[in-house]
């Protein structure tokens, strides 16, 4: 039998042959098969063997895949089981946000009808019936009423003692028009045939009965005819001599100082656009177009711009300031849309005796402009708590006070949504507020040594208290409700409000400024909008100049025909200060 040799790649069986089976077989076919029975035997021992390993390792494999299984099932229920909690603890978020977006959209509506329908401080309930406002006044007040209260002229002794005067009462509650109206005497007398007694004796005048009577005179639209006389010499030896001609405030235009007055004053005091002041001229044969009006008012504006810039530097020298702010809209823009918002700032402040309010018109409304506008100033700032005045807030020098009446007003609107007659915290938060201006009414009348000291034994208590209120109020309320964004302004803003105990000159809130800036917003409402930037900018030095006269008790056009007569022969800073309103006397302005 051939021999050949094994292949060891062949298979596991070739090592169990090649163990038993000698390098050479026998010849004899006993011995072979003997030998092959016990290659048979070893092959089988050895597949047992190996078909038991296979088994045991295929159970350990089983038993791993199994306890595997078991950890993934184990650990996916455990994820489950978290995620389903984290599902509900979500979707219980959001159903408690869900209730909080509901109140507050129920709470928005509410506070939106009642500043539409409800009364309130600006407007009231039959503003709606404004052309009706004869037929109810008359239906509404005697006949009685219909006499004005008038003063007796300051020249004209009516033979009463005082106590006969004492016992009359002054009918009407209107306020008495001042003694210096001009008194015109219409004379009526008795026709001469009635003045012959019965007897036949002529009668004498032993008195007589006076009554006045409230007239007007219309605005009166005339031309001025200014003749310069020019004189020359006979012979002919010298140039003639020609009187000079009167200083205008705008030389090469043929409106009068007094027109430009009167021009200002209804625009920015009376809120009259140019649009209708053209028509009152109209109205007397004269066509002025607004668009010339126009150029009057900037042109104005220009030459009076001296007067505003002395009333900065008395604003900036006083160490208290409010400011505010409020949108205008500037038609031509560049590179804005003319539905584009601006903002027309307002400060006020000054010395005692020198009140200033000033206007400044900006396109933005950006943290850049307070910086602009109190660059190098130093003192207490007087604002809301809008943002853009923090980068001021953290300027050396400046500190940020916090307005109250912006503070009481968010609790106004919380108060509001309430059903009606149900009193809330609102209103707890309202009555410790009033206390505080109880006692700065209180304080009135007091120097800044005594309001401080009345500040600190009666306000500081008031305000311990109201912070005592704030601290156990503020966690159970929802931020989002109109009660939780009041909580939430006035704890964020709390610094702020109560530094005004620091001083007694420092005020309580920001009345002042909004005071000032209110007859802008009523004449913004007429007017609408300015044209170009230069308009906007003219307008806001104008209402500097208007505001700050009626801060110091001027009547507007009396004090603006006075500066502007005198202002074409200022050439001086002397001539500039003298025309400021708290270097005249009312005296002056009714003699000029």
């Amino acid at each position: 039998m051939p021999h050949r040799p094994a292949d060891p790649l062949s298979n596991s069986a070739v090592g169990v042959c090649a163990s038993v089976l000698p390098a050479q077989l026998p010849d004899d076919p006993t011995a072979l098969k003997v030998l092959l029975l016990a290659q048979q035997r070893a092959f089988e021992a050895r597949e047992a063997e190996r078909q038991a390993a296979l088994e045991a390792r295929e159970a350990a494999f089983q038993q791993a895949i199994d306890a595997r299984q078991a950890a993934l099932q184990k650990a996916f229920d455990a994820r489950e089981l978290e995620r389903q909690r984290a599902f509900d603890a979500r979707e219980a978020e959001l159903h408690k946000a869900f209730e909080a977006r509901i109140l507050e959209l129920y709470e928005q509506l509410r506070l939106a009808r009642r500043r539409m329908f409800g009364p309130s401080s600006e407007s009231h309930a039959g503003q709606g019936w404004l052309f009706d406002e004869a037929e109810a006044l008359v239906e509404s007040a005697p006949e009685a009423g219909d006499t004005a209260t008038l003063p007796p002229p300051a020249t004209e002794t009516t033979g009463e003692t005082p106590a006969d005067t004492g016992k009359k009462k002054a009918r009407g509650k209107r306020k008495p028009l001042p003694v210096e109206l001009p008194r015109i005497d219409v004379v009526h007398d008795v026709p001469e045939a009635e003045r012959t007694c019965a007897c036949g004796t002529p009668m004498v005048e032993i008195g007589q009965d006076v009554s006045e009577q409230l007239d007007i005179v219309p605005m009166q639209v005339r031309v001025l005819r200014h003749i310069r006389k020019r004189y020359g010499c006979p012979q002919g030896d010298q140039a003639p001599v020609t009187a000079r001609a009167p200083a205008q405030v705008l030389p090469k235009s043929n409106a009068s100082n007094d027109l430009l007055a009167m021009l200002l004053v209804t625009k920015y005091v009376d809120g009259l656009p140019l649009a209708r002041f053209e028509y009152v001229l109209a109205r007397a044969g004269v066509l002025v177009p607004r668009q010339t009006l126009a150029r009057w008012v900037i042109g104005t504006a220009r030459a009076l711009q001296p007067l505003a810039n002395l009333m900065r530097d008395v604003l900036l020298g006083h160490d208290v300031i409010h400011m505010d702010e409020t949108p205008v809209q500037v038609l031509k823009e560049p590179g804005r849309a003319a539905t584009s918002k601006s903002q027309m700032w307002v400060q006020r402040g000054g010395p005692p005796g020198k009140p200033v309010v000033l206007f400044e018109y900006d396109p933005s409304r950006a943290q850049a402009v307070p910086l602009r506008l109190l660059e190098g100033w130093k003192g207490h700032l007087m604002a809301d708590g809008l943002e853009s005045y923090g980068a001021i807030s953290f300027t050396e020098g400046v500190t940020r006070l916090g307005c109250w009446v912006h503070a009481r007003r968010r609790f106004v609107d919380a108060g509001k949504v309430l059903p009606a007659g149900k009193r809330g915290r609102a209103h707890e938060a309202l009555a410790l507020i009033s206390k505080l201006y109880a006692i700065e009414k209180d304080a009135r009348g007091l120097n800044d040594a005594e309001r401080l000291v009345l500040r600190q034994s009666r306000s500081r208590a008031v305000i311990d208290e109201l912070r005592r209120w704030l601290d156990q109020a503020l966690p159970t309320v929802p931020p989002t409700s109109v009660l939780g964004g009041a909580l939430g302004y006035l704890h964020r803003q709390w610094p702020r409000l109560i530094r005004y105990l620091e001083r007694g000159d420092l005020p309580i809130d920001n009345n002042p400024a909004e005071n000032a800036i209110r007859p802008f917003v009523i004449g913004r409402k007429a007017w609408l909008f300015s044209d170009t930037q230069a308009g906007a900018r003219a307008s806001a030095l104008l209402y500097s100049l208007v505001e700050t006269a009626k801060a110091n008790g001027f009547e507007p056009y009396l004090w603006l025909r006075h500066v502007l007569r005198a202002l074409p022969a200022a050439t001086t800073v002397e001539h500039f200060e003298a025309l400021l309103p708290w270097n005249l006397k009312a005296e002056q302005l009714i003699t000029a």
